[in-house]
């Protein structure tokens, strides 16, 4: 006989175990796509995987530089036009890298 928050503690250590096996044997992989109206956003991997380089967001010549948590990589699909594929064993790790 436990209390709510006890019992919300013990599920979410379980689930975060269930994660980490399934991490583990299957990989997570998040899709990303570049959608834009007016200005093309270019969407460039380099170092391999480790780093995105976004060019032309809003029409701006700054380049922004994203850089991947450790343990994930990035590639381009090559099924899709401007789609990211992140991919990695943490869900954690690879759902901020996706943010």
């Amino acid at each position: 006989f436990c209390k709510k928050k006890q019992i919300a503690a013990v599920r979410t250590v379980c689930s975060h175990i269930e994660n980490m096996f399934k991490g583990v044997t299957l990989g997570f992989q998040y899709k990303m796509r570049a959608v834009y109206a007016h200005f093309p956003i270019n969407c460039s991997v380099s170092e391999q995987g480790s780093l995105v380089e976004g060019r032309n967001f809003l029409g701006e010549k700054y380049i922004r530089k994203v850089r991947m948590a450790a343990g994930v990589t990035v590639e381009n699909s090559k099924a899709q036009k401007d789609e990211l594929i992140v991919q990695g064993n943490s869900i954690e790790d690879v759902s901020k890298s996706a943010a």
